[in-house]
């Protein structure tokens, strides 16, 4: 991270080694290394320091304290929800939680920073030490989930800045400091990412870890996660080479594209060289900030010095027993308990609502696990991202959907009636398969001396198909199958048309 500059203009940042102009780089034998810095908007009513409220899209400058706006002789009360949130994240991506942990004042200039520095914790962190497991789809079908490991250097408790808007048709900048002084969490991830494919699932696997916490809604749109990549490249066995930073990405599928684009363009960079800022020492520091004193955890009740209220301590114990059941462990148990493919557990959770859209249909009906989810991650997902619906916004609920399975189940509709009712429903939200059915007539059709007579007169209309039949060739059956169901319109009983035609051409 640097100091003294908001470089919003800037693609990247160069960084790192100075290369000689006479080393010659093959850009084929370079390998890519991708680290991340993600800044978390903390999921609290009021921000970090103050009492202010946090609401997006609220009026400009409406959000502001007088220690928000910085005005002498205010100073900073800190907010527990926001401590709170720190650890159970830090719990979560399994961290070790400093029981001791520092502020401090971080000095450079942003125009929408009145204070002209920041608090925030970069020496002495709140968690330190953690791994986040994340997967990605690979193999020849990319349906092969591979699951890879990323290491968090730290977590930190920080202040946001504000927002400047460029006026350009009147060649002014705006301020609005509601966002300044919201309470973020800053995750640094280790450089043990290889490309933008492995970044995005990384931080995906994040944004659905924070939710499922609740330490932060991860509406990348609204500004709730942002992500700044570091990226360079270098021979295999030797030392990382050139790094760039991208700043500020706010889209899951531009940071794919981002880290993949700006790769290429390290790659093209030779002699350059950034110097670093002079940063004081921790003790240093301390001495001159009485009034930001030392944050402290304690591990469990026992542990709580005597006079204070446990109700007004951070309890690290307590938050770790509250934990919910984080995304790993659901695909875990989705495997387990239904025996789906891991890659289907991958696109439920991936997904926001739809695990839990299939356990309602699992709950209402008797099919096996695995068709139900056929229809769910096909048919379902499929019309939901053509038209570009949540799962939430589903015009089938999932009892509705399990009814229609039961019926396919029951035998009353075939597999093509049924997607064809599925359709309908879809167009129809509230008429139920039943309804459907019978208003159109698609009940299957199981007479059986209806079935004889198409099936003879599927039979004799095609000798050359029952020839080879009769020769062996055993697949035109499927053909015929198909006419049969094109003179019933997808209602005949495929099992009961293959044994009657079995029987005709044998």
């Amino acid at each position: 991270m640097l100091y003294g500059y908001k470089l919003q203009h800037l693609k990247c940042i160069p960084t790192g080694l100075v290369v000689s102009q006479r080393t010659v780089w093959d850009p084929q034998q370079l390998v890519g290394v991708v680290g991340l810095e993600i800044h978390a908007q903390i999921s609290s009513n009021t921000k970090l320091f103050s009492g202010s409220s946090v609401q997006f899209l609220a009026p400009p400058n409406s959000l502001v304290s007088f220690f928000d706006a910085s005005l002498p002789g205010t100073l900073p009360v800190l907010n527990r929800r926001c401590v709170e949130a720190a650890v159970m994240t830090g719990l979560a991506l399994n961290c070790t939680i400093n029981r001791r942990s520092l502020f401090d004042r971080k000095h450079y200039f942003y125009a929408d920073l009145p204070a002209g520095y920041q608090i925030t914790q970069q020496r002495r962190p709140v968690a330190v030490d953690g791994m986040l497991t994340y997967s990605v789809l690979g193999g020849k079908k990319r349906n092969q989930v591979i699951r890879k490991n990323v290491h968090i250097k730290q977590i930190q408790l920080e202040q946001d800045s504000g927002k400047s808007l460029h006026d350009d048709v009147h060649s002014q900048t705006l301020i609005d400091l509601n966002r300044a002084g919201v309470g973020l969490m800053e995750l640094v991830m280790e450089p043990d990412m290889s490309c933008g494919e492995e970044a995005a699932a990384a931080v995906r696997e994040l944004q659905l870890i924070l939710q499922a916490l609740g330490t932060c809604q991860g509406n990348m749109s609204e500004g709730q996660l942002r992500v700044d990549a570091n990226v360079s490249v270098h021979k295999p066995g030797e030392p990382l080479g050139i790094r760039t930073e991208v700043k500020n990405i706010n889209s899951i599928r531009y940071l794919a594209r981002a880290i993949g684009e700006d790769r290429e363009e390290v790659k093209k960079l030779w002699e350059l060289k950034w110097k670093r800022m002079y940063s004081p020492s921790e003790s240093f520091s301390f001495t001159l900030k009485p009034n930001l004193p030392p944050l402290i955890v304690f591990e469990d009740n026992a542990s709580l010095p005597a006079g204070i209220d446990a109700c007004q301590a951070v309890v690290v114990q307590t938050i770790k027993e509250g934990l919910p059941e984080l995304p790993s462990i659901k695909r875990d148990r989705l495997v387990q308990l239904y025996g789906i493919l891991p890659e289907h557990s991958f696109t439920l959770v991936n997904e926001d609502g739809l695990m839990e859209y299939f356990e309602e249909v699992m709950k209402s009906t008797k099919r096996e696990p695995r068709k139900v989810i056929g229809w769910v991650t096909n048919e379902l997902l499929g019309l939901l991202k053509q038209q570009e619906l949540s799962v939430s916004q589903s015009p089938v609920v999932p009892a509705a959907l399990a009814e229609l399975l039961e019926l396919q189940e029951a035998g009353h509709i075939s597999s093509s009636v049924s997607k064809q009712v599925f359709q309908e429903m879809w167009r129809s939200p509230g008429r139920t398969a039943a309804q459907i059915i019978r208003e159109q007539d698609l009940g299957l059709v199981s007479d059986a001396a209806e079935l004889h007579r198409i099936c003879q007169k599927v039979v004799d209309s095609h000798p050359e198909e029952v020839c080879a039949i009769r020769s062996g060739n055993k697949k035109v059956l499927n053909k015929l199958m198909g006419l049969v169901q094109k003179e019933t319109k997808g209602r005949a009983d495929p099992v009961l048309v293959r044994e009657i035609l079995e029987e005709k051409t044998s």
